[in-house]
């Protein structure tokens, strides 16, 4: 009971930061970061044990889901270079360049924990990174890229953490071996993956609750993850294809179900970040009670395997993005790759790691070194989340970095006046026009015609509609059909950015935004 009283309590204080958060104008990832480490050390902390084989089922599952479904398979198709790059490689360089680093200083820990401690320090997060970009207007060029970096990082850095940890509780050592393993369970979680997304797909066509339509987009992903682990294939993998899949599958009828989904995730998401940091304070206050003055020895190696994590990053910015781009960018190169440096923010993957770090091996003999890798996961979140967290603002300012306005417009009235095309020829060909009166022809293909504008608008426009105020008994028919016209029009345009959204080339957080607008729009309609 006490740890459901705990679980409760951290869930309330993670929407008082939030709230605290947005009124002193700092992200909530910071708040929460430095009120879980400052309760760390509080006297009167309880002092819980949490289950580490019970963390990653936990909190992987949604996670890795939130993350995947805000992309879509066209970026893999068109950013593959960008994702092998810093999704796959820069998280396998600096996770070999910390475990060399732990080996070679701190001989406490074992190889396989020293990898794992290289997982665990490696991805950063993509939620930290959003809240904080949105705040100072990041160009879009650079949030792109690291969006693109956000997709596979944390799956990477997962997969490197369990084979670690595997070779760690059963003290052997992570050979060549797991290549194959690896493999094959990448592939049968694949399939694992396609399966689900058409069994929620078939699900959600049978269910007409709409309720229970989100609620399986929660379900899913904990029940592939746990269906992959059973069959030694890959959870993590399974998860991202899962959410990548249904969002090929998504249909353009689904505009409530879409507005639901986004609120309902972005709420989970704040309370699995808020409830990671509140168990990693009390993880600390265990280390602390533990390790009590010995922790002060601590220092001196922790502090150096956090130059490495940043140094690490800042080297591979320079190599794979600053010296490709110098000769054509010139000093836009430059301040672009410190920048995309400054935003290394490690959050709640690194968070979880941690606290599934096992505490004995197969044995039943304790880890050496464990409190070790809980004290170095949380001084590289304080390294990497708070100091360039506060200082990003100001960095912003400095450089100047401006977005190509001009081409990012082009690109959104290029996709508004697609599904704006598309209405139209779905509303011209459509033989219930011919039923209206002028009047009501005249007033929904004007409405249709402008509808472009709407898409552009940078506020949801929810106005009350002129036909609805004008609804008497006499009129009931007549706005019934023209009702369904725009709503045909309208799933017509929203199926036309579905497709692009599928499509090399095209962003797909830009199409989501324009199809939350379309999605706005046709909910005025069902009122």
């Amino acid at each position: 009971m006490e740890f459901f009283l705990l679980t409760v309590a951290l869930l309330f204080v993670t929407v008082l930061v939030v709230g605290v958060s947005e009124r002193i104008g700092l992200p909530y990832p910071i708040l929460m970061l430095l009120t879980a480490l400052v309760a760390g050390f509080l006297p009167f902390m309880p002092t819980l044990h949490i289950d580490p084989e019970l963390i990653l089922p936990l909190f992987l599952p949604p996670l890795l889901f939130a993350t995947a479904q805000r992309s879509s398979w066209s970026v893999f198709r068109l950013r593959w270079r960008t994702l092998i790059r810093m999704a796959v490689l820069l998280i396998v360089v600096t996770a070999g360049a910390v475990a060399a680093t732990v080996w070679a200083f701190v001989p406490l820990l074992s190889l396989p924990l020293a990898i794992a401690l290289g997982a665990i320090v490696a991805p950063p997060d993509p939620v930290s990174v959003d809240a904080i970009a949105t705040k100072v207007k990041m160009p879009r060029r650079l949030t792109s890229l690291l969006e693109t970096e956000g997709l596979f990082n944390d799956a990477m850095a997962i997969v490197i953490f369990q084979l670690a940890v595997n070779a760690t509780i059963n003290r052997t050592d992570v050979g060549l071996e797991i290549i194959p393993q690896f493999v094959l369970g990448a592939a049968a979680a694949t399939i694992l993956g396609i399966a689900m997304a058409w069994l929620v797909g078939a699900m959600n066509r049978f269910v007409p609750n709409l309720v229970a339509r989100c609620a399986a987009t929660l379900v899913a992903p904990y029940a592939v993850y746990l269906l992959a682990e059973e069959v030694h294939a890959s959870g993590v993998i399974a998860v991202v294809v899962t959410a990548l899949e249904l969002g090929r599958r998504a249909r353009p009828q689904d505009s409530r179900e879409r507005l639901t989904r986004t609120a309902f995730w972005e709420v989970l998401e704040m309370l699995a970040t808020g409830l990671a940091f509140g168990f990693m304070g009390i993880e600390m206050n265990r280390v602390v009670i533990e390790e009590g003055a010995h922790l002060l020895t601590f220092i001196p190696q922790v502090a150096l395997i956090c130059a490495v994590v940043i140094l690490v990053r800042l080297a591979w910015i320079f190599a794979t993005y600053y010296l490709p781009h110098v000769r054509a960018q010139g000093m836009s190169a430059a301040k672009d790759s410190l920048v995309l440096t400054w935003c290394g923010m490690r959050g709640l993957a690194t968070l979880a790691l941690a606290l599934a770090l096992p505490v004995s091996d197969a044995a039943g003999q304790a880890i050496e070194g464990r409190n070790f890798a809980v004290v170095t996961a949380c001084a590289v979140l304080l390294t990497t989340l708070v100091i360039p967290g506060l200082t990003l603002p100001a960095l912003m300012r400095v450089l100047k970095i401006q977005d190509n306005v001009e081409l990012l417009g082009r690109k959104r009235r290029k996709l508004a006046n697609r599904a704006q095309h598309t209405a139209m020829e779905t509303l011209k060909a459509s033989p219930d026009l011919d039923r209206l009166p002028d009047d009501y022809r005249e007033l929904v293909t004007r409405r249709l015609q402008t509808l472009h504008t709407l898409l552009l608008s940078e506020e949801s426009q929810v106005e009350s509609d002129t036909l609805h105020g004008q609804k008497m008994a006499k009129y009931r028919k007549l706005i019934h059909i023209s009702d369904s016209l725009q709503s045909q029009a309208l799933d017509a345009a929203r199926n036309e950015l579905l497709r692009a959204r599928n499509e090399p080339g095209v962003d797909p957080h830009m199409v989501d935004e324009i199809i939350h607008r379309l999605d706005q729009r046709t909910m005025i309609l069902d009122r």
